[in-house]
């Protein structure tokens, strides 16, 4: 077999070991040293093995991850998002499907602070889609709303997404995390937007929801609050203006929600060790799927699979349409089947190449590829947030509701992912504002 018969062979028994359920570190990492090993020696493989994961794992720009993760899982072992939808629910509650309105403005908050999609869905699940169940709210729009809104911890900063697509692509995190933030603000204006003209044109898919609260309970509901905010904007705002790195900023980030959590009193032992100890298990599982896909992308490299894709994509036409459709059918696909930070990793081997032979602006062309991966949490048939919430709920919804409930938000989603594509300064302004 030749060389680039082996690289295709390795993508397609890849493929398999993970429809499989084979983790997808493991996976990658497999087909790797086997492929290497009959393209060269074992010898030559063996060496890889034994250099790779200990130089890549040393990167300074890999420590943003961890940091922010803990960040995030402080956040919530404290207690720091507690209080948010009701919060939400309060200033909001009056407008035409204002509970789910409230729940995606929450779910925005969460995913923020946390960092993690998945996280954001189990937690805003258990709260949210309750209190729309109890007043007579249509299944499908309680579920789809946090099911879409969950999703939005990918884009809005800050984000492991954008931290591993930055690290990868040799992009600035930092320009990555401002150029994630209108375009994950204006996904959640779209979603509430489709919501309110939605339950205006049909009411009954608003239930009973009528919440009168008084200015003293609403001012009461923001002494609960003012944590989340005050973390965000000192973490994103200090990346704005060049006080601090993105890398840095993890740390920075880390110290204000310890320091919030110890003036309001939450900053326990045992939080902490919550919060370490998930640290430690989701770094563990990013830095395995981490070195197995950069095995793999040297395993591609020497099939010469990359460049045979590359020609194959950019024989057919050099437009930036055409490359644009072809990676979005690729992550669309996939995006059903692989969790995204797997999909990512898997895919940038191929991808990268591609977009940097067209000459593609990275920073913009990471923006799209996580809205991408957006999508793919909420796809059929294997929409991973969908799952999250069903196993929360129970019996009490099916995952045809909840499907068909997402189905409206997967519209507004290829909205803005238009938007994102035909308008990149959405993208591309504040980077180029920084500091």
């Amino acid at each position: 077999m030749s060389h680039l018969e082996i690289g295709m062979a390795g993508i397609a028994i890849a493929l398999a070991l993970i429809a499989l359920r084979v983790p997808i570190g493991v996976a990658l990492g497999l087909v790797s040293i086997i492929g290497i090993s009959e393209m060269t020696s074992m010898r030559v493989a063996w060496g890889m093995i034994s250099a790779t994961p200990f130089d890549f794992a040393g990167t300074w720009e890999l420590t943003a991850a961890p940091m922010f993760l803990f960040m995030g899982y402080l956040c919530t072992t404290t207690h720091m998002t507690q209080g948010l939808f009701q919060a939400m629910r309060l200033y909001l509650a009056r407008l035409p499907g204002g509970l789910a309105v409230s729940s995606v403005m929450a779910s925005a908050f969460f995913a923020a602070a946390s960092g993690s999609s998945v996280a954001t869905s189990a937690a805003m699940s258990r709260i949210a889609v309750p209190e729309m169940l109890k007043h007579n709210y249509d299944k499908g729009l309680a579920t789809g709303t946090i099911a879409a809104s969950g999703t939005l911890g990918s884009l809005i900063p800050p984000s492991v997404l954008l931290v591993l697509y930055g690290v990868y692509a040799q992009v600035s995190v930092g320009q990555l995390f401002m150029a994630g933030f209108v375009p994950g603000v204006l996904s959640a204006l779209l979603y509430i937007a489709m919501i309110m003209v939605r339950t205006k044109l049909d009411p009954s898919l608003a239930g009973n929801a009528d919440v009168r609260s008084s200015w003293d309970e609403k001012w009461q509901a923001l002494k609960h609050i003012w944590p989340l905010p005050l973390l965000i904007g000192a973490v994103l705002g200090g990346i704005f203006l060049g006080v601090f790195s993105p890398t840095e900023a993890g740390a920075v980030g880390t110290t204000i929600a310890a320091l919030i959590a110890l003036a309001r009193r939450s900053l326990t032992g045992d939080a902490i060790r919550e919060a370490l100890l998930r640290t430690a298990v989701s770094t563990a599982s990013i830095f395995i799927i981490l070195i197995g896909s950069l095995f793999f992308t040297r395993f591609l490299a020497m099939s010469g699979v990359p460049a045979a894709f590359s020609e194959i994509i950019l024989g057919v036409s050099t437009e930036t349409w055409w490359i644009l459709l072809a990676v979005t059918l690729i992550y669309l696909v996939l995006g059903m089947f692989i969790d995204s930070i797997g999909l990512l990793l898997l895919t940038l081997p191929l991808i990268l190449p591609l977009v940097q032979g067209a000459d593609l602006n990275l920073v913009w062309f990471g923006i799209i590829v996580v809205k991408l991966l957006e999508v793919g949490l909420i796809t059929p048939p294997i929409g991973l947030n969908v799952y999250v919430i069903k196993g929360a709920l129970g019996k009490s919804v099916t995952l045809p509701e909840v499907f068909k409930g997402v189905s409206w938000f997967l519209v507004m989603d290829i909205l803005a992912l238009l938007l994102i594509v035909l308008i990149p300064a959405l993208s591309l302004y504040l980077p180029q504002k920084m500091f």
